[in-house]
């Protein structure tokens, strides 16, 4: 399984917004452009502002670039609106909807928690982190970790569920009720940028 192993913080420097909702990523320090002194003197171009905009969200989702691409192909093979379908299959893979139901702080420890074969999807193990969940699965948890991801729900207070999961915090379960939507993704990206800088 291929996936960056790098600082995570570096990510976020480097496309100028966090990536993560955690005071590592947040803080205004850490939004400064890479280098000792945050150099900002070059205005980017228009194939800059495209790449930018395509990394910010291939990094929210801890995506390579093959990977993107091939749901970039999926999505305008598509019908309906490309940016829109791209985001949808994004949010629809198995560790963001972990992440979104709040019981990881990051997309990188929800990964882990799936990787780990901890996720049951409709009562079957699933140990991969872009399995593409549907309308009315249910995600489980094992019972071994059940208190690691309280733990987690504890440290991260305030988080708001996304409208299209149906999350039960007693039971730890968590049924996809729709298919998310753009403006349910709490992530600031410009979707036709993106679809722009593969044409």
């Amino acid at each position: 399984m291929a996936r960056y192993t790098g600082p995570k913080v570096k990510l976020s420097r480097r496309v100028g917004v966090p990536i993560a909702d955690i005071p590592k990523h947040t803080s205004k320090r850490e939004l400064t452009a890479p280098g000792m002194h945050g150099f900002r003197g070059r205005r980017l171009r228009d194939y800059g502002v495209r790449l930018n905009e395509k990394q910010k969200l291939r990094h929210h989702y801890s995506v390579l670039e093959r990977q993107f691409r091939r749901y970039m192909a999926e999505a305008s093979r598509s019908k309906g609106n490309t940016g829109e379908v791209l985001l949808q299959l994004l949010e629809r893979r198995l560790d963001n909807v972990v992440r979104r139901s709040g019981v990881a702080r990051t997309i990188w420890a929800a990964r882990q928690i799936v990787a780990h074969g901890h996720v049951r999807v409709n009562g079957r193990k699933v140990d991969r982190p872009s399995f593409e969940v549907k309308v009315g699965d249910v995600i489980t948890f094992r019972e071994k970790v059940h208190k690691l991801l309280k733990d987690n729900m504890e440290s991260i207070v305030g988080h708001q569920i996304a409208d299209w999961l149906d999350f039960n915090p007693g039971e730890l379960t968590v049924r996809i009720v729709a298919l998310p939507t753009s403006d349910q993704v709490p992530f600031d990206v410009n979707t036709n940028l993106i679809v722009e800088f593969y044409r």
